[in-house]
């Protein structure tokens, strides 16, 4: 099955010139929906409102405001009874940034080099529109045994409630790719990540007499380098040899901080927030409870925070870490659609970030990987872009697998 690469440029450019920042999705999604249906697939869209979803105990969380969460699915069926095969991706996508950084507008699709660049080329409206030309490529023919799902969510990155409204709402299938951008390879294993607020105190002093004062910055740097020595031990200790690859499976940063009111003043109180990962061997309650003791064991040896508590909250999305089992043969029959198609067989490999394929397995019994086009490196970028020809390579395989028995 050959896909068409002048119809995929021409999907991912109509996609990319939607813009779809997470919690802005319905336009993308009436796109989508129209695609799907003019790929041959019989289209479901429903709106789920987030307070049907935001109680449940299993709740992935959210960190952009939403009201309700828009899904759209294409569904094939096939000339007999058989299993369920589905290909999920996420509509929406991280804002620009500044506009000043773009070789190009981020929200005017161009290509440059065989690479369409634009918002949301590489995560994931590239994935996005494979499936969708997967999917049309399978309709074409109609040979396949079971049922055939493209399912599109909203709100992944700041989460996964899209996927997870999805999975309430009843969809699940017996195997799910999610064409993340992998760069092609075949994630089998992913680590998650809480966010955390420090709240780090000090004893303000004018700045001629600064040793009367106690620096919040310089104990926030104590803590930092005391979560960089927590850091290492976590990472020592991974033993799934895919995530061991990485290097660095389950990194904790401080990506913002906030601190001081005077330019002469010591700095009383700094708020730092940051991302702590979550191993395989745990889930979000336990990797919260290992930053906090890691907070208290290095306070507990500082002179001023001994006796001044450092706040530590944890709050927002809860991307749990999930692997599919080493025996399950569903990484095995994405390979062998990749050998079918013509295609580079896929490495299995393991991504040091949280993901939707965590939802899928944790709390829908789909054992899922992930599978798709462009280069993790480049996503959240400016200047983000995908290869068109990793687009059609992703398709193929995927509509290989979608008809396949393995």
């Amino acid at each position: 099955m050959k896909a068409s690469p002048q119809r995929i440029e021409q999907h991912l450019a109509s996609l990319i010139a939607v813009p779809s920042v997470t919690g802005d999705e319905y336009a993308a999604q009436d796109l989508v929906a129209a695609m799907l249906e003019e790929a041959g697939a019989s289209v479901e869209r429903l709106v789920v409102p987030l307070t049907e979803i935001e109680t449940d105990p299993d709740f992935p969380g959210v960190e952009v405001p939403h009201t309700d969460l828009p899904i759209v699915a294409g569904r094939l069926r096939g000339l007999a009874p058989g299993p369920t095969r589905m290909v999920s991706g996420h509509v929406d996508v991280v804002p620009p940034g500044d506009p000043t950084s773009w070789t190009t507008p981020p929200f005017q699709p161009d290509v440059r080099d065989g690479a369409m660049y634009g918002r949301g080329a590489c995560d994931m409206k590239g994935g996005l529109v494979a499936a969708i030309e997967a999917l049309r490529l399978v309709a074409e023919a109609r040979e396949f045994a079971g049922e055939i799902v493209v399912l599109a969510v909203p709100a992944e990155e700041d989460g996964g409630s899209g996927t997870f409204a999805a999975i309430k709402a009843g969809y699940s299938a017996d195997a799910c790719v999610i064409p993340e951008p992998t760069d092609l390879g075949l994630v089998v294993a992913h680590a998650g990540a809480i966010t955390f607020t420090l709240d780090v105190p000090g004893r303000a002093a004018h700045a001629s007499m600064r040793r009367e004062g106690v620096s919040a910055l310089d104990n926030l740097s104590y803590l930092v380098d005391a979560l960089k020595a927590d850091e290492a031990v976590r990472n020592a200790s991974a033993t799934t040899p895919e995530m061991v690859e990485i290097g660095l499976p389950y990194p904790t940063i401080i990506g913002q901080v906030e601190g001081g009111n005077w330019a002469s003043t010591v700095m009383d109180r700094v708020v730092a927030h940051g991302r702590y990962g979550v191993t395989l061997e745990q889930d979000c309650d336990g990797a919260a409870d290992d930053l906090r003791a890691a907070i208290e064991r290095a306070a507990a040896e500082h002179e001023f925070l001994a006796d001044n508590p450092v706040g530590v909250t944890v709050w927002g999305a809860r991307f749990d870490s999930a692997a599919l089992g080493g025996d399950h043969p569903l990484p095995a029959s994405l390979e062998a659609a990749a050998a079918r198609a013509g295609a580079r067989v896929p490495a299995r490999i393991g991504l040091p970030a949280g993901a939707d394929m965590r939802l899928f397995i944790n709390h829908a019994d789909t054992p899922t990987v992930m599978y798709g086009p462009g280069d993790i490196r480049r996503a959240h970028s400016a200047d983000e872009h995908v290869a068109l020809a990793d687009v059609v390579e992703c398709a193929e395989v995927l509509a290989e697998w979608l008809v396949g028995s393995g």
